[in-house]
């Protein structure tokens, strides 16, 4: 794939406003920013007269390991593309313009997403989450569809800051709230000094913000993106996670994006609402059009295909759906998180929930935690659903009633071990990423869960050090 910075002969439109604003001093600082494999913006900022001067002009440089590391980042063993005998080099991270945005949580700066290039071959790195994404992106395209979709995230605001949490030893944080606040006005209200500036401050930074709501617990709280292509909600979803934490920090509150920060509370969601339509964008598809054979509540073949896809490799793909040990502690009966694949009109106790109606009819993917980088997700399900489409996979019966005893059909690991056990096996995971892209996260997983397993916990010392 070409690179996405700013070569050719005419410049893009947002990098010509963006020198405009560092020449009358509007902006005197430009973050450029990749994503790593845990969903983290890293990257550099430049200093706005090196910036007209030149110093990006072909992107910026950024150590190949911060596509190999784990959370602490470490580099550990068993990546293919970064290791010690290859020396650590450099990549290039490609200014992507149509992703400039001005932040106004930081003074006088603004941040552009990036591809990650090799600089002398200029192809997009494979294992990059962007790139994976926009290789299911294209798939679609070929096969002459768009994939259009919209975030939402949960969250819970804390009392504690997060310097306090680690000075006390992570124990479990003070909740922003006494009591299930789910839709609750007053107690949404205590916390609207921050929710009121995510809202508006991601707006005015085009991330734009539909409705903010109270959530199912205390402190607990839900934020719904706008709906776009799926690439351009992937970004937004990424550039979101990291500016609710800046815009956090820097007012004096906590704030967890963490599936399930303890086993007592609610976990949160990061749930995919996701379409299909014409190639062009112009037209949904998944309404079966006026005269043709329409299955459950309208939904055309396509439709169908589609969802079955995304259901019968949620399994498989799990390690890009619920990426760490944590993530599969949400899925738990009766939680208002599914735990089987099944689906269901307006039913939020199954994994797949069919929601709207005629044009505006989609899928609603309620298994991803609000810890997804939603680059994978997104890539993860767009590759499934394409899969479906491809093999013209039938959609299994509706499932009426409680989602949580539904026998007979399949359930999202139960964690990370066995979800790694899913894809060593899945040859369809092979054949929507290709094997390199799954070794590499293959090897991630392995060792999330190699140092979780070696590590001694405090539940087994309360359960253990006296009666063991």
């Amino acid at each position: 794939m070409a690179p996405s910075a700013s070569h050719g002969h005419a410049k893009h439109p947002r990098l010509e406003e963006l020198e405009a604003m560092v020449r009358d001093g509007r902006i005197d600082t430009l973050i450029v920013a990749l994503t790593d494999m845990q969903g983290r913006l890293v990257g550099k900022r430049v200093q706005a007269q090196a910036f007209l001067g030149g110093v990006i002009d072909h992107g910026a440089h950024f150590c190949t390991y911060l596509l190999g590391t784990d959370m602490e980042m470490n580099t550990p063993e068993g990546f293919a593309l970064m290791n010690w005998e290859t020396g650590y080099g450099d990549w290039i991270a490609a200014p992507v313009w149509d992703t400039l945005r001005v932040l106004p949580w930081l003074e006088k700066t603004a941040i552009v997403l990036s591809d990650t290039i090799d600089e002398e071959t200029h192809q997009e790195i494979p294992v990059s989450p962007r790139t994976i994404l926009k290789r299911q992106v294209e798939k679609a395209r070929a096969a002459g569809f768009t994939v259009k979709a919209g975030s939402e995230f949960e969250y819970y605001v804390l009392r504690d800051s997060w310097q306090d949490i680690a000075d006390n030893g992570y124990a479990v944080p003070k909740r922003f709230g006494t009591y299930n606040e789910d839709y609750h006005l007053l107690q949404a209200t205590k916390a609207e000094p921050l929710h009121r500036l995510l809202r508006n401050y991601m707006t005015e930074a085009r991330v734009p913000i539909e409705f903010s709501k109270g959530e199912a617990a205390a402190g607990q709280h839900e934020v719904n993106i706008r709906y776009d292509h799926v690439l351009e909600s992937a970004d937004r979803s990424v550039l979101f996670k990291h500016g609710a934490k800046e815009i956090a920090y820097l007012n004096g509150w906590g704030i967890t994006f963490m599936a399930k920060p303890d086993h007592t509370w609610t976990g949160s969601s990061g749930h995919l609402h996701m379409s299909v339509w014409t190639g062009d964008g112009a037209r949904p598809l998944m309404h079966a059009a006026e005269g043709a054979a329409a299955g459950p509540y309208g939904l055309s073949e396509i439709g169908q295909q589609f969802i079955a896809g995304m259901m019968k490799l949620s399994r498989e793909l799990a390690v890009f759906i619920a990426p760490f040990i944590n993530s599969y502690k949400r899925y738990a009966s009766l939680s208002w998180a599914p735990v089987n694949v099944v689906w269901g009109r307006d039913n939020r106790t199954t994994g797949f929930r069919l929601v709207g109606h005629g044009p505006g009819l989609h899928v609603e993917d309620r298994f991803p935690g609000g810890d997804m980088n939603a680059y994978l997700t997104y890539a993860a399900m767009v590759g499934a659903g394409l899969y479906g489409i491809e093999h013209k996979l039938k959609l299994q019966p509706e499932f009426k009633g409680n989602g949580y005893v539904a026998k007979g059909v399949e359930r999202m690991p139960r964690a990370l071990y066995e979800a790694i056990w899913e894809l060593e096996k899945s040859k369809a995971a092979v054949e929507i990423f290709g094997q390199d892209v799954v070794d590499h996260y293959l090897n991630a997983a392995r060792v999330e869960q190699q140092v979780y397993d070696s590590v001694v916990h405090d539940w087994e010392r309360e359960r253990y050090l006296e009666r063991g």
